[in-house]
């Protein structure tokens, strides 16, 4: 099981292909992308990975997720998302996952918040038929009806579909299709509508209903930070130096060669200073 992403929805649009037909299609961007933290089984009882995107400024982020974010190396984050991942898919600290983390053609589940559309009435709200037009109606064409508080059984039952406040929910909308990719600006276009605002965050995981491509990136596709690249360079370069006490010398003859040069060159001086005191 791969980890998912946090992209931010930029609107719709279409494309078109080969033979002309246009596909209606949802711009995803991933704006910096990067692994926050690791939950392990051994500290946290799972696996998962802590994803954060976006960009937050410094004065507006607790001392708390400061040092967090200090740990990992990676500026402060709009949007922290977690996603279980299988033991074989753990993406190192600090590094940001690119858009080609996914193949075009491949299914993708996508989960957003959806619109908010305030207080709405039965019939927008639950798609209820309403009253009829005539016959005795009158006024209340759009009510709901009876809502099933008569003597039996005497009371209106909980959870019962009425008019209330519509949207600002936690939606997900499964198989969608990745119709094309832009590596370079971070761009991810899914065919059909994606829940949220333009601007909103959602989060892209691999379908769990349909099978992922064979020449999907395991365990994703990602670039580190140049920093924990020159890191990991340098442990590699330390690695390969000789250990033992032919390492723990050269250091020590270099200080002895730096010391004998510095008691030649405070001889010098005094030898000078001597020949100007005498001369005058």
């Amino acid at each position: 099981m791969r980890s998912g992403v946090i992209a931010q929805k930029v609107g719709m649009t279409r494309v078109f292909t080969d033979a002309g037909e246009h596909i209606p299609v949802t711009v995803l961007r991933l704006g910096q992308c990067q692994v926050v933290a690791h939950r392990t089984k051994d500290q946290n009882g799972y696996v998962a990975l802590q994803l954060g995107a976006g960009s937050r400024k410094v004065k507006n982020v607790s001392k708390a997720e400061r040092g967090r974010f200090a740990v990992a190396k990676v500026e402060p984050k709009a949007k922290i998302v977690e996603f279980r991942v299988s033991d074989d898919a753990v993406i190192p600290v600090g590094a940001e996952i690119t858009a080609d983390h996914f193949v075009v053609g491949q299914f993708v589940d996508v989960t957003g918040t959806s619109i908010g559309k305030g207080f709405a009435g039965g019939m927008k709200r639950w798609n209820f038929g309403g009253l009829r037009a005539s016959h005795g109606v009158s006024i209340s064409h759009r009510s709901i009806g009876s809502t099933g508080g008569r003597q039996d059984p005497g009371k209106t039952f909980k959870n019962k579909k009425m008019p209330g406040h519509m949207g600002v929910d936690r939606v997900t909308t499964l198989n969608l299709k990745v119709v094309q990719l832009d590596v370079e600006r971070g761009l991810i276009l899914v065919e059909g509508a994606v829940p949220g605002s333009k601007g909103g965050w959602i989060t892209v995981r691999d379908a769990v209903k349909k099978a992922l491509p064979k020449d999907a990136p395991k365990p994703g596709k990602f670039r580190e930070l140049a920093a924990d690249a020159a890191a990991s360079a340098k442990d590699a370069s330390k690695a390969e130096a000789p250990q033992g006490d032919a390492a723990d010398a050269k250091p020590v003859m270099i200080d002895e060669k730096r010391a004998a040069e510095q008691a030649a060159a405070a001889e010098v001086a005094a030898l000078a200073a001597a020949k100007n005191k005498e001369g005058e």
